[in-house]
């Protein structure tokens, strides 16, 4: 197969793709990359099956494909196509829960000196080491690779890559729970998919409504998160979106605790946990546990709770994140206390604290911890966040986080 007739199968297996028609174009697509001659339509339609395995949660065969786009990168002796097969590799590891190796990928692009292509793809690059970061609860550094990433959209005019960041942004801010900025952002994507994306992919708007219903959940705003949380799993259905479809019904299960209707949440649990599993979402099977567990708690069922803990505590620790331990401790420190555990309550008591300590989720000025509950928070540009009030209150003449690590210890 030749390089027209590769260009014309790609683009009918696009066609079909878009359509719907998902299986087809696999096999559409499949069958180039068995027959093609030309090495630069070879690389394509790898980037092709990289994407759809991607969006329906096949995430070890989006990393076999990746690992091949390499090869067929280093064969092609570009530095555009190296670049962006690593960015691949990074992105795979990167569904994959394997931050670590996300990091290191995305650190390789960064490394490489490729053309004009290579600096547009810089900001997929930030956006990707920022999700990563995230995963570790690194959140400083995450915080700086989102904003380095917005730089590059605002940029070079990248709506797309933009509204991807606004909704990194609104993970990050639940996280820490600054709430209205939870939901500033994927509105802000929201609005720019109604803006500039008439011909864009729906899982844009998908992926907006659904960050948007996270933060009305929390925000206590249900019947917002519930309308939010039905248009993205609509379009999630649609297009058969596994991990998108998983994340909606975590979110319905939420919902439905925090309407203390327990009975519905369970399946939902149960239904999202089925997919997260199947696909590989580590972090997601953490959130999954953590909800079973406080519904667990809601109806005295301690024990219950407990073997869910011990479970998202052991996944926690393998992907290391830093941020569901932490939820962890608090949530045992709770249920020890009822069962008048002293030495097991005093245990959890220390490890939160650790947490807290090792993720500095603290406000430099006041000292109390961040994340405990919603508070308007502001970062400096160094990417330390700090409490509005406590800037407001205090100004700023320098960040002292900053000045408190640069301290080096002197001889009296």
């Amino acid at each position: 197969m030749g390089q027209d007739q590769t260009k014309q199968q790609i683009e009918k297996g696009l066609q079909l793709y878009q359509s719907n028609q998902t299986e087809k174009a696999l096999q559409v697509w499949m069958r180039v990359l068995e027959k093609t001659t030309d090495p630069a339509g070879r690389f394509r339609v790898l980037g092709c099956l990289i994407t759809a395995h991607s969006e329906m949660g096949r995430y070890k065969d989006m990393l076999k494909f990746a690992v091949v786009q390499i090869d067929t990168a280093r064969e092609l002796e570009d530095p555009d196509y190296l670049m962006e097969s690593y960015l691949n590799l990074a992105r795979s590891n990167e569904k994959l829960c394997e931050f670590q190796k996300t990091i290191s990928y995305c650190k390789t692009c960064l490394n490489m000196q490729g053309t004009t292509v290579s600096l547009q793809l810089n900001g997929q690059v930030s956006l990707s080491m920022g999700n990563a970061f995230l995963g570790l609860s690194i959140f400083q550094k995450a915080l700086e690779c989102f904003e380095k990433a917005l730089r590059y959209a605002h940029n070079n005019d990248d709506k797309m890559l933009e509204c991807r960041v606004c909704c990194s942004l609104g993970s990050f801010y639940t996280q820490i729970k600054d709430y209205e900025k939870a939901l500033f952002f994927p509105c802000k994507a929201a609005e720019l998919v109604n803006d500039y994306g008439k011909g864009w992919s729906l899982k844009y708007r998908a992926m907006s409504q659904y960050h948007m219903a996270v933060a009305y959940q929390k925000l206590g705003h249900l019947a917002d998160a519930m309308e939010c949380c039905e248009e993205s799993m609509k379009i999630a259905l649609q297009h058969g979106d596994r991990p998108l479809q998983a994340l909606c019904l975590l979110c319905f299960a939420d919902i439905h605790r925090s309407r203390a209707d327990i009975q519905t949440a369970f399946p939902r649990y149960d239904s999202s946990m089925s997919i997260m599993t199947e696909i590989g979402n580590r972090l997601g099977q953490i959130q999954v546990l953590l909800g079973v567990a406080k519904c667990w708690v809601i109806q005295k069922e301690l024990d219950k709770a407990l073997e869910g803990i011990e479970k998202a505590q052991e996944l926690a620790e393998g992907l290391g994140n830093k941020l569901g331990l932490l939820k962890l401790h608090c949530l045992c420190e709770g249920i020890y206390r009822t069962k008048g555990q002293q030495r097991e309550l005093r245990d959890h008591v220390v490890k939160f604290h650790e947490c807290v300590e090792e993720m500095e989720l603290y406000c430099g000025m006041c000292g109390e911890s961040i994340g405990e509950k919603n508070n308007q928070l502001q970062a400096l540009p160094c990417s330390h966040f700090f409490h509005l009030k406590c800037l407001q209150t205090n100004g700023t003449r320098g960040c002292p986080n900053c000045r408190r690590s640069s301290m080096k210890p002197g001889f009296v």
